[in-house]
């Protein structure tokens, strides 16, 4: 289940996926989650699967994937222990991490328990000879450490190595943790046998420990299948033009997540269309998978195997098997296919209907196919920001979502920052030929006379418009809280506001897109009042971004100490100008600056 951002928030499995949504609306469920999915519900993904224990096994990987929020009782910090490797700098190291972040170093994990980390972690620093200090000690070291003397860092922190040596030992770092042994133990072999030969027997002798301790950690692992291949199977189901694509994605022997490809209009036959699919997804891919699974045959299919071979240095191959084991995979494969097909048309069936009838209800000229919702969001009546959110067919498209920094006021004035948002994407609209079918602003008369005024001042009259206005709290005689108001409706043109029926479709689609696009421009106002928040005293002397901030403090430690290098070093770290700016900005900066 997904939210309206797309996050995973819950994962379950089901025989029977019919009576399990029965129970969340009859109220036999009495998690708390499921009193909240009329808020929250976005998207339901299904996954088929050959058995309950596949379901199992994949129902526990996502979790263990996505951590999805309401997954309370199979979600334990202790599953989510992580190895982070960042591969960007001279001499990484591998850092303990609970969760993957999003940068460019490599993770490896999720562990199922800190023993089988620290186990893993303990083999990696006894053999591989990876530095285990922090970046600032790395820096700031004159002589080697406890590590450097028992043979398990070579103290690049200290010691000029050997051009590629440390270099060698990430790599086989990388090739150990992300499971390609038998690649690592056929290079180390062959290492071990070169130092032999030279009687190089005391180097000879660690690869020999280095090889004996990947193999008796492959023997303790516990795996899911005897199939370690790395395979992605794809299925294809259409009718006519219109083609639906499923791609099941294993890695070493287990089903870890699936993609699915829309297509319409496509009259070409299957086989030109699956070919062209697969040259373009793969060649565009940075890791593909060992296999490579099709359900029919493909033009070209052994030269794109041979090109992703030869740009990945390692075997890959593309077949259509069409017995045995794999041809049942593929078979399910386009199983997920074609019930993706029919949920899609279910869900523009609906789409279609709501849309008709929002066309009704509204009085509209044509049905609203694109849907474009504005919000205004501004922080203690400054910091003033908006967004535009876009549904094509009722559904977002997040593509043509805008984020708009409001400039003609600097005070909390809704009207105007409407009428300034509604000229702009006018003006673009009119170069760009894409004018929504429907507006739909967050708010009442005030701002539907805005957007109106916005319009007509750009010469726009085929535009509809509508304003939608939250509900409010009615209260007796003594102050005290009835219930709440429908929300309304404003009409360009119609004096009273005009009352969907609660919990229409109709009135579901327009609140969607006003909470769409509130949490969209929140999004967006939160992100600028962090970067801020978070400026740096750095970022004050000219030269200085982020980069050259961190770059500093990574090597010198702190601004404190920063503040005592001479000049000479500085220079050859950032270059004399900037080196100079440095110096003088510390020179004249007030007391109470300094040290920060």
């Amino acid at each position: 289940m997904k939210d309206a951002k797309g996050d995973v928030f819950y994962i379950g499995k089901a025989k029977n996926l019919r009576n399990r949504i029965r129970s969340y609306e009859s109220g036999s469920d009495t998690r708390a989650f499921v009193f909240l999915l009329d808020k929250i519900l976005d998207d339901i993904e299904v996954i088929l699967t050959h058995s309950d224990k596949e379901a199992i096994i994949l129902e526990n990987d996502l979790i263990k994937k996505y951590r999805p929020r309401y997954n309370i009782k199979l979600v334990d910090d202790k599953n989510f222990l992580c190895l982070r490797l960042d591969t960007t700098h001279d001499f990484p190291r591998l850092e303990v991490r609970r969760q993957f972040g999003k940068d460019k170093a490599l993770y490896f994990g999720p562990y199922h328990s800190a023993t089988a980390l620290r186990q893993t972690l303990r083999i990696v620093n006894r053999h591989f000879q990876l530095r285990t200090c922090s970046d600032q000690v790395l820096n700031n070291r004159s002589r080697p450490c406890l590590q450097y003397q028992i043979k398990r860092c070579p103290a690049p922190c200290v010691f000029k190595l050997p051009p590629g040596e440390y270099q060698r030992n990430v790599k086989n770092v990388t090739s150990f943790l992300g499971g390609r042994a038998d690649t690592l133990i056929a290079n180390l072999t062959q290492r071990m046998g070169t130092h032999s030969d030279a009687l190089e027997y005391e180097q000879a002798a660690r690869l020999r420990d280095q090889i004996q301790a990947i193999r008796q950690s492959l023997e303790r692992q516990a795996v899911a299948s005897p199939d370690f291949v790395d395979r992605d199977v794809i299925g294809l189901y259409r009718e006519g033009p219109a083609v639906e694509i499923h791609i099941m994605r294993t890695r070493a022997g287990r089903l870890i997540g699936a993609k699915r490809y829309s297509f319409s209009e496509l009259e070409t036959p299957t086989a030109d269309i699956l070919s062209e699919f697969v040259f373009r997804y793969y060649s565009a891919a940075q890791t593909p998978p060992t296999e490579i699974l099709l359900p029919t045959e493909i033009l070209f299919g052994t030269s794109l195997g041979a090109l992703l071979s030869e740009k990945e240095n390692r075997v890959i191959r593309v077949v259509a098997p069409q017995r045995g084991a794999k041809k049942k995979l593929v078979a399910l494969a386009d199983k997920n296919a074609k019930q993706a097909f029919i949920d899609k048309r279910r869900e523009e069936g609906e789409a279609k209907t709501t849309l008709e009838r929002l066309q009704q209800r509204l009085r509209l000229r044509a049905a609203p196919i694109h849907i474009e919702c504005y919000d205004i969001s501004h922080f203690q009546s400054s910091h003033i920001v908006a967004s535009s959110v876009a549904f094509i067919n009722g559904v977002p498209d997040k593509t043509l979502y805008r984020h708009y920094k409001i400039q003609s006021t600097t005070i909390q004035d809704d009207f105007k920052s409407m009428y300034e948002v509604i000229s702009r994407r006018t003006r673009r609209g009119l170069e760009e030929g894409n004018l929504p079918n429907l507006m739909v602003i967050d708010g009442g008369k005030g701002q539907l006379g805005s957007a109106r005024a916005a319009l007509e001042d750009h010469g726009v009259d085929w535009v509809e418009l509508i304003s939608l206005a939250k509900s409010r709290i009615l209260k007796n005689a003594q102050n005290s809280e009835i219930q709440r108001s429908n929300e309304r409706v404003f009409v360009h043109g119609v004096k009273d506001p005009i009352v969907l029926k609660a919990n229409s479709s109709e009135l579901f689609l327009l609140m969607r897109a006003r909470d769409e696009a509130h949490r969209f421009a929140i999004e967006f106002q939160r992100k600028k009042l962090r970067k801020a928040n978070t400026r740096s005293q750095l970022e004050d002397i000219p030269g200085i971004g982020p980069k050259r901030r961190r770059q500093l403090l990574s090597k010198f430690g702190s601004i404190k100490r920063l503040q005592s290098i001479p000049f000479e070093e500085l220079r050859s770290v950032v270059g004399p100008k900037v080196a100079q700016a440095i110096i003088e900005y510390f020179e004249t900066a007030p007391n109470h600056k300094k040290g920060l």
